[in-house]
């Protein structure tokens, strides 16, 4: 039983370093797109790049779709992996909600990059700089967005939060199941911690089935959220957006990887320093 769950978290974390390739391999197809988007802006090509963006995007939104697939094939009665992933740098699993990220950050991000990129044109105009964009050269940004998109963006906001309140109940009775019968009556009737029982596995086996359940519901609402937010956005800015995300999930596992590098480099000084004062 030890070496099956130990080939199945090796699945778990195999399909998730294919995503992450995958991320970044989206990262340049979008640089690329946007790049020859905004080269063509005020002319005949322009029309056919946005179809361009569209159909990539919805190849994005399809990626994410396959991998929340992969994933609730995989947490198949080893769903709890999933909740503190050993892959994961301790940063990511600190800011982690059901066994990834929000569906609500998805919203603070268009936000945050609507915001800054609307103090940047205000800057540039003020030194009398034309032709600004976000990424060095013409086109919409999502400092464009209009009255109507910030509208829709804002009911889907409070209705993805309000989706996000009942998993969360869902996930803490989970929690309290494990101080239920028969878990708890059996640790506390147990002559030695941790003996094999029987009645406790085929608990456990059921909480992880729920887990199971919960991770996949909530890894739809990921990909119901994403698509929503891109159909409210023009095609540059979904580029725009979906770019910025990614970039967003890879810098936070290569900070968190860096941060974990700190860590161990201040612990082995210490060491040093503490075995330098004995020596004295």
């Amino acid at each position: 039983m030890e070496d099956k769950g130990k080939n199945i978290e090796q699945a778990q974390q195999s399909c998730y370093l294919g995503w992450m390739s995958l991320q970044s391999q989206r990262v340049l197809d979008l640089k690329q797109a946007l790049a020859q988007r905004r080269s063509h802006e005020g002319t005949a090509d322009a029309a056919a790049d946005d179809k361009k963006l569209r159909e990539l995007t919805q190849k994005i939104i399809g990626d994410f779709k396959d991998y929340a697939r992969k994933r609730a094939d995989l947490s198949h009665r080893c769903s709890s992996s999933y909740y503190a992933p050993s892959w994961n740098t301790p940063l990511e699993n600190a800011l982690i909600w059901m066994g990834g990220c929000r569906p609500s950050s998805f919203f603070r991000l268009v936000y945050a990059l609507c915001g800054s990129q609307t103090e940047i044109r205000v800057t540039q105009f003020l030194r009398n700089i034309d032709g600004y964009d976000a990424s060095g050269s013409g086109g919409a940004s999502l400092s464009d967005l209009t009255g109507e998109q910030l509208a829709k963006i804002n009911v889907l906001h409070l209705k993805i939060i309000d989706e996000e309140e009942k998993m969360t109940k869902k996930v803490s009775s989970l929690q309290e199941d494990a101080a239920d019968i028969p878990i708890s009556t059996v640790a506390y009737a147990e002559e030695h911690v941790g003996e094999p029982n029987l009645a406790v596995d085929q608990a456990l086996d059921k909480q992880e089935e729920a887990m199971a359940t919960l991770l996949a519901e909530a890894d739809n609402l990921r990909v119901y959220t994403l698509s929503k937010i891109i159909e409210v956005l023009a095609p540059m800015q979904a580029a725009d957006f979906l770019l910025a995300g990614k970039k967003l999930h890879l810098s936070m596992h290569a900070w968190g990887a860096l941060r974990d590098r700190r860590r161990r480099e201040c612990i082995i000084d210490a060491a040093d320093d503490a075995g330098g004062k004995e020596g004295k």
